[in-house]
């Protein structure tokens, strides 16, 4: 599929699940046993790295975030710099975007963060704006004891549409699973909690980029 066309269907698809999806609450944690104000742009912006081999980290995303601030300064994206505003946030790592590229484009080989940060901005920025928010639960600062024990819930996005937590029993004991919009792909993990801990913005780093319309 071009990536063209994949720009236009999530468009068209972001649009109607934010008008058409009914509000969810969250399982917050107590905002006040979060009383940091740390942003969560903080935490990413402080790898001063760049494009690089680490897939573990979260390079695209921040790129992604700052292109959006950039050219749409009062975009709802903003909230990840207000570190007074509780969210829980399920941030892409590098691989996620990685995947995404390589799915939307049909390409054997995983593209490297460069490529990816292109192919992802070529979507245009109302489209990454979207999905990113899609990534965000706001009012709710959400840590990894609240999510083990969210099985079924489903998550009020910043965008409108809902993704639903699914825990699944494992090796290692439990692994939190979201499930998207996106019925034809694997559900993204969490392969990494409570990023900003003792914040009011909390992330947790997952595998995949959340799809917010089932794409072929």
């Amino acid at each position: 599929m071009r990536i063209s066309r994949v720009a236009a269907r999530l468009a068209v698809g972001t649009t109607a699940a934010a008008m058409a999806t009914t509000a969810v609450a969250a399982p917050a944690q107590a905002a006040t046993t979060a009383f940091g104000t740390r942003s969560l742009a903080a935490v990413l912006t402080a790898d001063t790295s760049g494009f690089d081999r680490n897939s573990r980290d979260f390079d695209v995303l921040t790129a992604a975030v700052l292109a959006v601030l950039q050219a749409k300064p009062d975009s709802p994206v903003e909230v990840l710099t207000d570190g007074s505003a509780p969210l829980t946030a399920f941030v892409p790592n590098d691989h996620a975007f990685r995947e995404l590229v390589r799915d939307l484009t049909h390409a054997r080989t995983l593209p490297g963060e460069r490529t990816a940060f292109d192919a992802v901005a070529g979507l245009g920025v109302d489209t990454v704006e979207d999905v990113l928010l899609y990534h965000v639960v706001p009012g709710a600062t959400i840590d990894r004891k609240a999510a083990l024990k969210a099985d079924g819930v489903e998550l009020s996005t910043a965008l409108g549409a809902t993704v639903e937590v699914d825990v699944k029993r494992c090796w290692y004991g439990r692994q939190v699973r979201l499930v998207d919009a996106d019925t034809s792909d694997r559900d993204a993990r969490v392969v990494r909690y409570d990023l900003n801990k003792g914040n009011r913005q909390i992330g947790h780093a997952v595998d995949r980029v959340l799809r917010p319309i089932d794409l072929p």
